[in-house]
Order: structure tokens, then C-alpha cells, then sequence
């Protein structure tokens, strides 16, 4: 049959590559999108799109009903689930079977199979593929799974039966967080994948990651086009793919890649797929099927020629692969590089804002959902671009990927492209000396800010920033929504500074220093006086709203500045410096009620409240759990005393910096 019509029920980067697939191939594509999606880069470009709810996903694209109604009013032929959503969800491939359209992913049974990873270790063991020791079958008691923890002995990695795409995974390390790491497994498991069950596996420490695309025609005929490696993760999230898998011997690739065809032809697998392994030294073992197109489905385009889209069409019209497994040869390197808005200084929280500034690199290419002026909402992935190069050898596409990294330029969230920088130039990974687990046992050293130049500069121009944001002029408010220091007059109207204001502020290093910032002088100067007595005389004039001028003399250096959850953020020449300020008075008080509030780190939903008012609780103790673009957050007390003033319900949406709750000083 051929496609005509064909809804594609996603969004983002993934919506708009299917897209400029399905034009060239003659078919006429439509768009879904949610309310909050409704000026989205995927409903501009692909021009006809069907609104099928409100912002959150469980609302809009997870709403089987909705999305199978868009696909009648246009009188779609098939659908497109992308990955994601509804991409392996069997109740929605059965949806779209009896709507009379062609589901654009392997059958019902097939995504039962695989989207239950007891059932898809079954299938891989009748299969002959080697699998990881583990106790058989799923768990859901709580107790139950934390004594056969303690029996088979730590570290153990607790697995949802219905996770995916590195989700659902917990390794448990330490006995003392057991219960808290169980509790939290099986919250997730429900909560994301509709179902309590856990597997329990053991843990190989030092492992690569490396997956096999597959294709098949839903008859039988099975081809992969080669592996890709995803070894650098960051907490089960890949961070850099890349194809081939380097280092590894050819020998042992090419059974790994049989294993997965295998595991493809006995179930007559139809559409793409792809089958991940762990490798330690000379072993395998099998890990999960993504039933589905993947993220980093780039890379493999990249070193094959082919376009998987373009496949997959192909396969859904019912003419087969068109190929056979010697037609496919490898050439060169291909990497990708995932820049998401996300702030790798703040443990990776996730960042919301309008993208005021939207530069990416050309002579590569860019996959991305996103343009200049878009916003970046708390209600899905915030991935902004992926940055794929191809080269002749790994060593190139590296220094490639190095390169364009340097070259892009984003302003309004934080993204994560210095951590991808450090990444793609460090020298363990260039030899390919890494693990699955590597990245998370050098997070410091891949986050930690360049030395300084000027530390002093920027730390006064900090201390300046926050002092005046306390003067008296009380109804100007100094910190807006926006998370800009719009609304500031500095020097104006007559305002003035007390002689020797001070302020203590402390460093992203946890290195804490009391300034002293003198009286407002003639434009706008201040003068910063050190713990050692050091003195610096700065002006500091707002430009456009956020943007500074700050001068030294001569020398004259432009800010971006913001102050959210209780830090001042700096955007300067050397980077972006974070300073935690407070006034003398809230350190030597050790129960202020600054120190004493519990703020949410970002914004996103509560999904558990873990305390009642009046509750004793430790510094430390989680008081809610929320999540926030597929994460989930414990929000902890920040002292020991009593829960008060618990402001939040389980389901409530929270702003980044919103006090949820007071800790009291406890009883005396």
C-alpha cells in the first residue's frame, strides 16, 4: 500500500526529521502538537498540525484516543510514533491496526515482547543469546526485593520490566539507601511505565555499551546495519554515540550483530529496531530491544549512506528491505553529540527559559526541534540539538565535534555544551578507555569551571549586583520572573549604598568570602574591599535587559547576569561563574529562615510529598520527590527540625526557586 498521508505523533527534533523524510519520498506529512507546543518548530515546519491536548504529555501525546482522531480528520494512511510517547506502546500499535492505518513499528506481540524486559530476556535465552545472571522473574514487593538484594549481594541494578531508553534503572550501591532507592524504583516503574514490576541483575562495573540496528520486513528477512557504541552515559543516559564501535575486534562485533538478527528472525521483527548489549573483555550479554527508532539513528545513516526513515517507509508500504546484509559496508566515523538545556553546575537540572540566542556550527549536521526565540518548556525532553559529524577516522570526527562544540552559541538556558567539550577532548575517552559508568566517576572533573584570570573581578561584580538588589527602593523588585536583573537602576534617582554594605558569597568550590562594597559614587561606581583589604573600583550600568556593562578603568567586560534558588549566575569572557550569596547576619544565625526554607530546584510536578506538617526530620531527609523533563528529583531539608508550612499536593506544578516548605528549629 501506498502512503499518502501520514501523521507523525511527536514532536520535536524527531517530528521534523521525519517530516523532511516523508516530503521527499512524495508522502504528505501532519503534525500533532500540544497546547504548549502550538508555535513549536515541528507544527511550523511540517504546516498542518492537529492540537490534542494540554502541555503535559499525559494530556496530549500520550492520549491514544486523541492522536488516533487527529490521523482520521486528515485521513491519514499511517502513523509515525517516532520514540518516545507512544512509540512502544502495544495498545496504541492495536489502536492504529483497528483504525484501518498502518502503524509504523513492529506488531502488538512483538512490542509486548520487548516492552517487558522479563518476557524480552525470555526471548532472547530461546534465542541462544547470552544474557546477564540475575533472580528470575519480576518483583514488586518492596521487602521481598530488598532480601534478595541483600542475597545476591551489592552492587545490584534494579530494572522496571516496562523501562526504556535508560529510564527505570537504579543501581543500588550502598545498603543504608536500599529501602529508599526500592521505593523509589517502583514509584517510577508505575508512575512512568504503568507497571511495579523490578528486575534484579547483577552489575558489571566496567562494561561498553553497544547496540545493533536492525531492520526487518515482518517475514523473516532480518539485516543489521552495523552497531553503534553508547558507552558514555551519564546516570543510564547517553551523552556521545558514535558508529562503529571503536576498539572493539571485528570478530567479536560481528557475533554480537548474528546474536541480534537472530533475535529479530524469531519473531519475524518488522520495521527498525534495536538491540543493546553490554560488553565486558571478551563476553556479551544481552540488554534490552528498543523496538523503534533511536536518538543516535544518525550515526548509523552516517557510515551505511542509508536513510532509516526512508527504510522504514519502505518496509510499512509492504515492499520489503530492498536490500540484503552484503549490500551493507561501513564507511568511516560517525559521532553525535546531544546538547540539551540543562545545567551541568546544578547536578544536571534541567533549564526552562526562551532561547534568546540560537547559534549552532555549520559543515555538520544538525538535527534539532528548536530555533532562536523558541521556548524551552518544563514539560518534555529539553533536548535543544543534536550535533552529528562524519569523518574518515574516529581521531577526525572527534576533533570535529571538539570544534563545532566551541562554535555554539546559546543564551536564555543553560546547556550542557562545555561538559560534551570536555568530553569529546578528554584522553581517556579518545583511547576509548571508558565505561558505562565512567562519566558518573568524573563528574567534578568534567564540570569543573577553567581557572580564572580574574576571580576577583567577577566575585566583585557578584558582590555589587546583590547589594544593590537590597536597597531601599523596596518596591522596585530587582530579580524578575524572567530570571533577569531587569528593572534595576543602578545609580539612579538618588539611591545609595550603606558605606561598607557586606555581603558573603560562596563560590561553585564551596570557598566562601565576606566583601565589603562601598557607596554609590558619580556613574555608577563601587568600590569592593576584600577580607585581605583588597580594593576594586567598578561601574556597572544595565545595557539591555540582563546584559551589564561592567568597567574597570579602562577595561570594560559585558555580563550576562540571573539570580534563581538562591544563587547569582554570571555569564562572563571566562565563562559562567555561580556564587551563593547571603548577608553576614544569615551565617552566623544558623536558623534564618533563608537557610530553613525548602525551595524546589526547577520547575516540574510533585509527584510524592514524603512528610506531614509537624513531622520531625533530619537535615537531609527527602520532604517531596518531583520530576521534571523525564527526571526525577528528591527535594531534601536543608537543616534538621520540624516540617512546616508544607505549601504542595502530590500532582502540583512547582516554579524553579518556589518554597515548598519551612523547617523549624527543633524543640529544645
Amino acid at each position: 500500500m501506498k502512503i499518502k498521508t501520514l501523521l507523525i505523533a511527536n514532536r520535536g527534533e524527531i517530528a521534523c526529521r521525519i517530516a523532511r523524510t516523508a516530503r521527499a519520498s512524495g508522502i504528505t506529512p501532519v503534525g500533532v502538537h500540544s497546547e504548549a507546543d502550538a508555535n513549536a518548530l515541528h507544527v511550523r515546519e511540517i504546516g498542518k498540525s492537529i492540537c490534542i491536548g494540554a502541555g503535559p504529555a499525559s494530556e496530549s501525546y500520550l492520549k491514544i484516543d486523541a492522536v488516533i482522531e487527529a490521523a482520521k480528520s486528515v485521513g491519514a494512511d499511517a502513523i509515525h510514533p517516532g520514540y518516545g510517547f507512544l512509540a512502544e506502546n502495544a495498545d496504541f500499535a492495536r489502536a492504529v491496526d483497528a483504525a484501518g492505518m498502518i502503524f509504523m513499528g513492529p506488531t502488538p506481540e512483538t512490542l509486548e515482547r520487548f516492552g517487558d524486559k522479563a518476557s524480552a530476556k525470555e526471548a532472547a535465552v530461546a534465542a541462544s543469546v547470552p544474557v546477564i545472571a540475575g533472580a528470575e522473574g519480576a518483583r514488586s514487593d518492596p521487602q521481598e526485593i530488598a532480601d534478595e538484594v541483600r542475597a545476591m549481594g551489592l552492587p545490584v541494578l534494579l530494572k522496571a520490566v516496562g523501562g526504556g531508553g535508560g529510564r527505570g534503572q537504579r543501581l543500588v550501591t550502598d545498603e543504608t539507601t536500599l529501602i529508599e532507592d526500592i521505593e523509589g524504583a517502583l514509584r517510577e516503574a508505575k508512575s512512568t511505565f504503568g507497571s511495579e514490576g523490578l528486575l534484579l541483575e547483577r552489575f558489571l562495573p566496567e562494561a561498553r555499551h553497544v547496540e545493533v540496528q536492525i531492520a526487518g520486513d515482518g517475514k523473516g528477512h532480518v539485516v543489521h546495519l552495523f552497531e553503534r557504541d553508547c558507552t558514555l552515559q551519564r546516570r543510564h543516559q547517553k551523552v556521545i554515540e558514535e558508529a562503529p564501535a571503536w576498539g572493539l575486534p571485528r570478530t567479536l562485533l560481528d557475533k554480537v550483530a548474528k546474536d541480534a538478527v537472530r533475535l529479530g528472525e524469531t519473531l519475524d521483527y518488522r520495521g527498525l529496531g534495536t538491540v543493546e548489549f553490554l560488553v565486558a573483555n571478551d563476553e556479551y550479554f544481552f540488554l534490552e530491544v528498543n523496538p523503534r527508532i533511536q536518538v543516535e539513528h544518525p550515526v548509523t545513516e552516517a557510515i551505511t549512506g542509508l536513510d532509516l526513515v526512508a527504510l522504514h517507509l519502505r518496509i510499512a508500504e509492504g515492499t520489503g528491505l530492498g536490500l540484503v546484509q552484503e549490500d551493507l559496508t561501513i564507511n568511516g566515523h560517525a559521532v553525535e553529540a546531544r546538547l540539551y538545556a540543562e545545567d551541568p553546575a546544578m547536578q544536571f537540572a534541567p533549564s526552562t527559559g526562551t532561547l534568546t540566542t540560537l547559534s549552532l556550527p555549520e559543515g555538520l549536521r544538525i538535527d534539532s526541534g528548536v530555533e532562536e526565540g523558541d521556548e524551552v518548556t518544563p514539560y518534555y525532553d529539553p533536548m535543544i540539538a543534536k550535533l552529528i559529524v562524519h569523518a574518515p577516522d574516529r581521531e577526525t570526527a572527534l576533533a570535529r565535534l571538539a570544534t563545532a562544540l566551541d562554535h555554539v552559541g546559546v543564551e536564555g538556558v543553560q546547556t550542557n555544551r562545555a561538559f560534551l567539550t570536555a568530553l569529546a577532548r578528554n584522553p581517556e575517552f579518545e583511547r576509548m578507555q571508558v565505561h558505562t559508568r565512567w562519566i558518573d566517576g568524573r563528574i567534578e572533573e568534567l564540570t569543573k569551571p577553567p581557572a580564572l584570570a580574574r576571580p576577583e573581578l567577577w566575585k566583585a561584580a557578584a558582590a555589587i549586583l546583590f547589594v544593590a538588589s537590597g536597597r531601599s527602593d523596596l518596591h522596585a523588585e530587582p530579580w524578575t520572573n524572567r530570571e533577569t536583573f531587569t528593572g534595576w537602576r543602578l545609580g539612579l534617582g538618588g539611591d545609595t549604598l550603606e558605606a561598607g554594605q557586606r555581603v558573603t558569597l560562596t563560590d561553585a568550590t564551596g570557598n566562601s568570602e565576606e566583601l565589603r562594597v562601598g557607596p554609590v559614587k558619580t556613574g555608577g561606581q563601587y568600590t569592593v574591599i576584600s577580607e585581605e583589604g583588597d580594593k576594586l573600583t567598578l561601574s556597572a550600568r544595565e545595557i539591555t535587559p540582563g546584559r551589564w556593562r561592567i568597567a574597570e578603568g579602562e577595561a570594560v567586560f559585558l555580563i550576562d547576569a540571573r539570580r534563581h534558588a538562591g544563587v547569582i549566575e554570571l555569564d562572563t569572557p571566562e565563562g559562567r561563574l555561580i556564587f551563593r550569596p547571603a548577608a553576614p547576619l544569615d551565617f552566623a544565625g544558623g536558623d534564618a529562615a533563608a537557610d530553613r526554607a525548602v525551595t524546589s530546584p526547577l520547575t516540574g510536578m510533585i509527584v510524592e510529598v514524603k512528610v506531614a506538617d509537624g513531622q520531625t526530620v533530619a537535615e537531609g531527609d527527602v520532604i517531596a520527590v518531583m520530576e521534571s523533563m523525564k527526571l526525577e528529583i528528591s527535594i531534601r531539608a536543608t537543616a534538621a527540625g520540624i516540617a512546616s508550612e508544607i505549601s504542595v499536593s502530590n500532582g502540583d506544578m512547582v516554579d524553579r526557586g518556589q518554597v515548598i516548605a519551612e523547617i523549624l528549629p527543633p524543640e529544645e
